[in-house]
């Protein structure tokens, strides 16, 4: 995402059978405990909602530049890295939610992942497959087809900007150190 400000990309809506957004998705329903070992982030795409019914099939469907849209306290539970890497594994290019585990999101952001807080996402009428544009800067998401802004999410800070340019946390603090 370096120097870019915005994102497009064709969204998954992460949806029980009612359609509504998923609510409370936890670090074990991202990335099952069974699979902590796995230390190759290449291998741990393939793992990406596995304990999530109804999308366990997500990784094989999956294709790199998607979003991700979800519910309220995504990535709730444990500080699991795995959960956030796993979606870095497939090429997904953000993840949208209404909220966010404190924790996930803390471990997203430092690992460069971008990750966008959007209350009232689960309200816009979007559905999978639909192609949507984010402005990190100002926070607009509007649909390809009509470029109106569809509803506002909490743009990124500058220090998150400035994470993600870096690659991560750490890599961004080795800029500051040459400052």
């Amino acid at each position: 995402m370096s120097g870019q400000t915005s994102i497009k990309g064709r969204i998954w809506y992460v949806s029980g059978t009612d359609g509504s957004l998923i609510r409370d998705i936890d670090t074990d329903m991202i990335f099952h405990n069974a699979h902590l070992a796995i230390t190759d982030l290449d291998q741990m795409g393939k793992h990406t909602f596995g304990n999530l019914d109804g999308w366990k099939d997500f990784p094989s469907k999956a294709q790199k530049g998607d979003i991700v849209v979800v519910g309220e306290n995504f990535g709730a539970g444990s500080s699991r890295q795995q959960a956030v890497d796993c979606f870095r594994a497939l090429g997904i290019a953000a993840l949208v939610g209404e909220s966010f585990g404190a924790i996930y999101k803390r471990n997203a952001i430092n690992s460069g992942f971008p990750l966008v807080t959007c209350p009232g996402i689960g309200k816009t009428g979007l559905k999978s497959g639909d192609i949507i544009i984010l402005d990190v800067i100002t926070g607009a998401i509007c649909r390809e087809d009509s470029r109106d802004v569809l509803i506002t999410a909490e743009p990124f800070s500058r220090v998150q900007l400035d994470i993600i340019a870096a690659g991560h946390l750490f890599a961004y603090g080795r800029t500051l150190q040459n400052a």
